[in-house]
């Protein structure tokens, strides 16, 4: 199951092998073009992301519960500017980029998304009638609005977190990897916070392993987490975290 950039990471997880991705990730990107001394895609992008950022404690402020606050978000999201066609055409371009095959893998795969003209979660798989590429799109649209036939979608850490670890109801051994930590901004007292669902799972007789950043990767991960030219060095720490929790981790499949 994935949500937001984790919806990406799903995807690739079924539909290539573990090296390729490694070799993928730590090929650095290409620079984007200056766009002139102090507004450079950097700059610009963090004045966006402390925006929007703003935007989204006002509306979590403003809101009654989750439900009110995916009701409120799909109607702010869907009323910006940036919604509109040619975003979501280049946005879906952007991910498909993303993938080897376009096609659903498979394994069962969910995906998490918030319809922006209801304010209802939606989980996308291989029956849905949506494609991989506009299901992960969907999911990653954060700060606008992604059209999907007559449909407008908006990310999926607005169904509650950025985990969706409740979706694993069920199974009998749930590992959810968190890169932000279990952090939320929504209040405590709506019950979607990842400990809150992590202990529901283990109520119902689930075996559950969390992963967090350590601090290599949080240093890695630097101040801003959209910025691909962290990938290669997040890349690197966290394959390294990952070799040190290996065997306590296989424990949790034998």
């Amino acid at each position: 199951m994935g949500t937001s950039a984790g919806s990406t990471a799903a995807a690739q997880i079924l539909g290539a092998t573990a090296s390729d991705l490694l070799d993928a990730v730590l090929t650095p990107p290409a620079p984007p073009p200056a766009r002139g001394s102090g507004t450079g895609p950097a700059r610009g992008r963090a004045r966006l992301t402390i925006n929007h950022l703003e935007r989204l404690r006002a509306i979590i402020a403003a809101s009654e519960d989750a439900v009110d606050w995916r009701r409120r978000m799909g109607a702010a999201l869907a009323s910006d500017a940036a919604s509109d066609d040619l975003t979501s055409e280049r946005w879906r371009a952007t991910v498909a980029a993303r993938f080897p095959t376009r096609d659903w893998p498979m394994r069962r795969l969910l995906i998490t998304a918030v319809d922006a003209d209801s304010g209802e979660p939606v989980v996308f798989d291989r029956r849905s009638g949506v494609d991989l590429v506009d299901a992960v799109a969907a999911s990653c649209a954060g700060g606008f609005a992604y059209r999907v036939g007559d449909r407008r979608y908006i990310d999926g850490g607005y169904r509650a977190n950025a985990d969706n670890a409740d979706l694993a109801a069920g199974c009998a051994r749930v590992l959810v990897l968190s890169p932000l930590g279990g952090r939320s901004l929504t209040p405590v007292e709506w019950g979607t916070h990842l400990t809150d669902q992590v202990d529901a799972l283990r109520a119902e007789g689930s075996v559950v392993e969390t992963v967090f950043p350590d601090d290599a990767s949080r240093a890695a991960f630097g101040d801003d987490m959209m910025d691909p030219s962290t990938r290669p060095p997040a890349a690197r720490a966290g394959y390294e975290q990952g070799k040190r929790i290996a065997v306590q981790l296989a424990e949790l499949w034998s």
